[in-house]
């Protein structure tokens, strides 16, 4: 029997109740990065994809493995390397015996689970990645003509070296832009690293306790798509998108000067379903323009293009990020 899905009353009730609960868990094992469990979170309640951008040893999956165990997820790690073919991922068919005689059956692989850490994504070549853009786009995948559904809630989320290391292979636009935030995690403070390497080297945490389940985390999704926002506010959030694109009708001089592409519509959705995620996550029962102006980093981050005078001028991603929201009038 399946179990009834929540009304919208029980599952704010339940998010209210295991908010501070989740973030207690969750500092059982990581230590500070308030902001990035924060995102990590509101891409969930969207039903979005995660990239997590940081120097190797930044403890990126292990956050992922806290956030499936406090959900409740059935969580499957894949370790892109060089040699990883697409089947690894998806899964195969093989010759199996059975009573009717030989017959070619079907190996699930490890895409099928609740959340999926692709680690190292960019230490597998484009073809490999690739393997990934139905199961993200679709929530299925097809393997000899016969399309097999995954189970939901389904998630990606990625860990990626910086593209300067040796062996990456930076993702194709067309994947990039299938993912929610591009969450830059960086390195702690020296008090919060003395405590890392304390605990680290000490007892063993204890086990994170499960907080929601597999069906609340799909009545999250649900409740998030529902929050109220204002007209002006999705404007406001299509104009910033609009302003990021170079050679266009109104956009600002440093757009044209640095930007080689700028983000699309999907940007724009992504930008207003995380602004109502994040309003939910915070208790708050609509989204506004603060909540589309805190996630307009993740959002543009993977989806702006900087040319070679950018570089030139030491120009990063968010430093026009951020003048982009200056540029652009609040409403």
């Amino acid at each position: 029997m399946t179990t009834p899905p929540l009304s919208d009353e029980s599952a704010f009730a339940a998010l209210e109740a295991g908010r501070d609960r989740v973030r207690a868990e969750l500092a059982k094992t990581i230590v500070g990065q308030e902001d990035v469990i924060e995102q990590l979170l509101v891409a969930m309640l969207a039903g979005g994809h995660c990239l997590l951008t940081g120097a190797p040893g930044l403890a990126k999956t292990l956050l992922v493995k806290s956030v499936a165990q406090a959900f409740h997820l059935k969580f499957q790690r894949i370790q892109f390397t060089p040699d990883l073919m697409p089947a690894d991922i998806t899964g195969t068919e093989i010759l199996t015996e059975t009573d009717s005689g030989r017959q070619l059956t079907f190996v699930p692989g490890p895409v099928f689970a609740n959340l999926l850490l692709a680690d190292e994504i960019n230490r597998t070549p484009p073809k490999t990645q690739a393997a990934l853009l139905e199961a993200m786009q679709e929530h299925q995948v097809t393997a000899a003509g016969v399309r097999h559904q995954l189970a939901e809630p389904f998630f990606v989320l990625a860990t990626q070296n910086p593209v300067e290391m040796e062996g990456t292979y930076p993702l194709p636009e067309a994947q990039l832009d299938r993912f929610l935030f591009n969450v830059l995690i960086d390195y702690l403070p020296e008090a919060q690293e003395i405590e890392v390497v304390t605990r680290t080297t000490s007892a063993k945490p204890a086990p994170i306790t499960p907080v929601f389940s597999a069906e609340e985390a799909i009545a999250f999704q649900s409740l998030a798509r529902d929050v109220p926002i204002a007209s002006d506010n999705v404007s406001y959030a299509v104009r910033l998108a609009a302003a990021s694109r170079p050679h266009r009708d109104g956009a600002p001089d440093f757009v044209n000067n640095w930007l080689n592409w700028g983000a699309g519509t999907r940007a724009a959705q992504a930008l207003v379903i995380g602004a109502k995620a994040r309003a939910l996550w915070l208790g708050r029962t609509h989204a506004s323009a603060d909540d589309i102006r805190a996630l307009a980093a993740p959002v543009f981050r993977h989806r702006l293009l900087l040319n070679y005078r950018a570089e030139a001028d030491g120009v990063t991603v968010d430093d026009v990020i951020q003048k982009l929201i200056a540029h652009v009038p609040t409403p």
